[in-house]
């Protein structure tokens, strides 16, 4: 492990003196993929150290105790070296799994897309339930929220919403969102107290940056119309919402969530970058499920991935037979220990895998 170690500080080395230069600084690009490994390579560096100390103090508990020569130094040492024996096993775990290449889809940023499915008024109900959990929980992480644009749902809710999500590791994070997601509850609207199921469709896409798709605008019809929905007169009045039409992938994505037409502009073209690179995406995770079956990030929409048992106050994640009957704190917003448990799960397998190779 120590060897593998070494070839991380010399890379490590290698970049901290390649982000100070000109040319680097000048190709964004490559000055922005160079700052990612920069920080994932700090982390491994830093428990290299805390490593090689551990070591150290091993070697030298271990000399003092074959000397032998000073009682007292003998049995300081013999507890120097129960501390840092218990504290190896640790770190060579946590390392084990630094080690492990990381997807670069991870640090990525998302567009989130809430869609109502089978059930109705209901499912739109849910859908806008969904919304405000994920903007609570995001918000919570101090992520950015913002949305897109929506439909919304006759009685309440969103037919569709679509938001952008912004901050530190947020694909690595939201990806486990990603499926179906059933809900089972009286309906407002039911005079017998009958329990329905409704569901709602969750996507989470990465968020392509410019040099990750190159989209030809001669392929781009740019579509403007005036707003639907609430937002006032200036909103409703002047063309200021988008619709882009992509002719070679038939893709069409609309924004009217801002005022400037500019800004809508820019946020559709965002998630057309980002759907279409979630089509070359799909055919990775296609080629790769091929030597790999992950149980929770499978990439498959139609998946049933949760239940929301609103009687039973129960939430079910189905992939790893996780019960929680938390329900009220975890439509709140509290989805954190859900998403841990599907880390952990994903992890593990993660560290199987590489022990195979």
């Amino acid at each position: 492990m120590l060897e593998k170690l070494e070839i991380v500080k010399q890379r490590f080395d290698e970049v901290n003196d390649l982000i100070i230069q000109p040319d680097i600084i000048a190709d964004q690009k490559r000055y922005i993929q160079l700052n990612k490994e920069y920080k994932d390579l700090k982390i491994l560096v830093e428990k290299r150290d805390v490593y090689k100390e551990l070591l150290d103090n091993i070697a030298e508990a271990e000399e003092i105790i074959a000397d032998g020569s000073d009682a007292e130094m003998v049995e300081m040492a013999k507890m120097q070296l129960d501390e840092a024996k218990e504290a190896l096993p640790k770190l060579e775990d946590e390392i084990k799994f630094l080690l492990i290449p990381k997807d670069p889809e991870d640090s990525k940023n998302v567009v989130v897309e809430v869609r109502a499915g089978t059930g109705g008024d209901e499912a739109s109900i849910f859908a806008g339930d969904l919304h405000r959990m994920y903007t609570k929980y995001c918000e919570g992480r101090g992520w950015n929220v913002s949305i897109v644009d929506y439909s919304e749902g006759t009685s309440g809710g969103f037919k569709e919403i679509i938001f952008e999500v912004s901050g530190e590791d947020v694909y690595g994070t939201m990806k486990f969102e990603a499926g179906v997601h059933r809900v089972q509850r009286v309906p407002q609207t039911e005079t017998q107290g009958r329990v329905h199921t409704s569901a709602a469709t969750v996507m989470v896409l990465p968020e392509a940056e410019e040099f990750d798709v190159e989209l030809d605008m001669n392929d781009v019809r740019i579509e403007r119309t005036t707003s639907t929905g609430p937002g006032g007169q200036s909103v409703n009045t002047t063309y200021s919402a988008i619709r882009l039409h992509h002719g070679p992938s038939g893709l069409v994505v609309s924004c009217q969530d801002q005022k400037s037409s500019h800004k809508n502009l820019e946020k559709a073209l965002k998630v057309l970058r980002s759907r279409l690179y979630e089509k070359e995406l799909e055919k990775k995770l296609a080629a790769d499920s091929a030597r790999r079956k992950s149980m929770v990030s499978s990439g498959d929409r139609s998946a049933k991935i949760r239940t929301y048992n609103y009687p039973q106050g129960r939430v079910t994640d189905h992939r790893i037979g996780l019960t929680l009957y938390d329900l009220s704190n975890i439509m709140n917003g509290d989805i954190q220990k859900i998403i841990d448990e599907l880390m952990l799960v994903e992890n593990t397998e993660k560290l199987k895998e590489a022990s195979e190779f």
